[in-house]
């Protein structure tokens, strides 16, 4: 039986992940090798797609074809759409007349499983062998969600970049899935295709700059756009302080021009020469053909690309207050953000350089932080959990937790329980879920 594999991508950066993967021999043959590319943008019509991006014709040519997930579901939105389950047969067999697959044995690997559209597409092939390729720093915290046994027991292996060596991804160890690395070497390979196809991506600026890179943490609820836009002011002061006079923006493709205008003024004002990227480019290309003496940002993914790969000084700017306000405490962007705020040198106190090694501390601190965000998914960790926060919580840990939720979960560092009888009973409560989930 003919054996079809798809890979479904949402970002240039996944496609070139998945690529790096093939090329290096993570993935046994097939007889075909599809990409299904997904728009996840809040108005796909407006938004280019990862296959309209400069320098994907260098990818193409290692699949068979290219899929559009969006297409095949209109009108329906990839981001908030999932199949009934009693429809996922008619899907099934749709989709397999859409993409003329006929019989075969079908191969899935999918970014971002917790979430449709991956979720969607692992549950409309129910008989797939399912891998996963991770999502830059998220592959270090638990899953985000529950996930289906059908789906999740079906993932046999987790794909990831190498960004901070010696540290395990915490992501679908419930259901078994392997950790493999994505060789860093392959990867660093496909961002230099990439970047010859953009000679020339930021015209005009030559070697050496600072690169501030944006994230739009306002869309995504984090913090508010005015300050969003103080925190790149911020950056922008950070990088004169320490020195440089040529700075590079990045922005998010979806971000306000209005940021970028104010950056502008800004850069005016400290007799800057500030550039702003107007293309969709990754910050990869960028690291390759600038060769910044310095990148800043809040708590990208790209902070460890540019050390570990690319060996460029980083620098952290606003990770602190963001500890504390990031609400739910499950959100999954948390372990990113502790993984930055551990480990790269924060701007605010003047320094620049290369992250911290990880190490044990940093190990236990994750599966501390993995467990509190997800009690139900990682009762196994409570254990370490217990040994870190009985022995090293303290000034500089304290950050990464929230009383409230060690005292409702039992943990040390928790509050004082009070002789009261209201706030007895939350005890009785909290140790129920305590044995419940041991």
């Amino acid at each position: 039986m003919p054996t079809t594999q798809i890979f479904y991508a949402s970002s240039l950066y996944g496609a070139a992940t998945v690529a790096a993967a093939i090329d290096s021999g993570c993935f046994t043959p097939a007889d075909r090798r599809l990409l299904l590319v997904a728009n996840n943008a809040t108005t796909p019509e407006t938004t280019p797609s990862l296959d309209e991006m400069p320098g994907f014709e260098r990818l193409r040519g290692r699949f068979d074809g290219v899929l559009s997930w969006n297409e095949a579901i209109s009108p329906f939105h990839p981001g908030g759409w999932s199949p009934r389950q009693d429809d996922i047969p008619l899907w099934e067999r749709y989709l397999r007349q859409l993409w003329d697959l006929g019989d075969d044995r079908v191969e899935l690997a999918v970014e971002s499983i917790q979430v449709a559209p991956a979720l969607a597409i692992a549950q409309l092939f129910p008989d797939a062998a399912l891998d996963v390729y991770a999502d830059g720093l998220m592959s270090y915290g638990p899953t985000r969600n529950k996930i289906d046994p059908l789906v999740g027991e079906r993932v046999r292996r987790l794909f990831h970049l190498d960004l901070v060596p010696g540290l395990e991804p915490l992501l679908l160890a419930e259901y078994g899935a392997e950790p493999r690395l994505v060789p860093t070497e392959a990867f660093v390979k496909i961002v230099a295709e990439l970047s010859d196809v953009v000679p020339d991506a930021v015209p005009g600026v030559g070697e050496g700059p600072a690169l501030l890179l944006g994230q739009y943490l306002a869309a995504l609820g984090i913090i508010t756009p005015a300050e969003e836009e103080a925190q790149h002011l911020r950056m922008l002061k950070g990088a004169v302080d320490v020195g440089h006079r040529n700075v590079v923006f990045k922005p998010h493709p979806t971000a306000p021009a209005s940021w970028t205008r104010t950056l502008e003024r800004e850069a005016e004002a400290l007799g800057v020469e500030l550039t702003v990227v107007d293309r969709p480019l990754l910050a990869e290309v960028l690291y390759r053909q600038l060769r910044p003496r310095l990148v800043v940002g809040c708590f990208s993914t790209a902070l460890f690309t540019a050390a570990t790969f690319f060996g460029i000084p980083v620098a952290r700017l606003g990770t602190e207050p963001l500890l504390d306000r990031l609400t739910p405490y499950q959100n999954s962007n948390r372990v990113p953000l502790t993984v930055v705020d551990a480990l790269v040198p924060d701007l605010a106190k003047g320094a620049a350089g290369a992250p911290a090694e990880a190490d044990e501390r940093l190990t236990g601190l994750l599966s501390s932080v993995g467990f509190a965000m997800q009690p139900q998914i990682r009762p196994d960790l409570r254990p370490a959990a217990e040994r870190f926060l009985s022995t090293a919580l303290d000034a500089s840990t304290a950050r990464y937790f929230k009383r409230r939720r060690l005292t409702v979960l039992g943990l040390p560092g928790g509050l004082p329980v009070p002789r009261h009888a209201a706030v007895r009973r939350v005890v009785r409560r909290a140790r129920r879920l305590k044995r419940a989930l041991t």
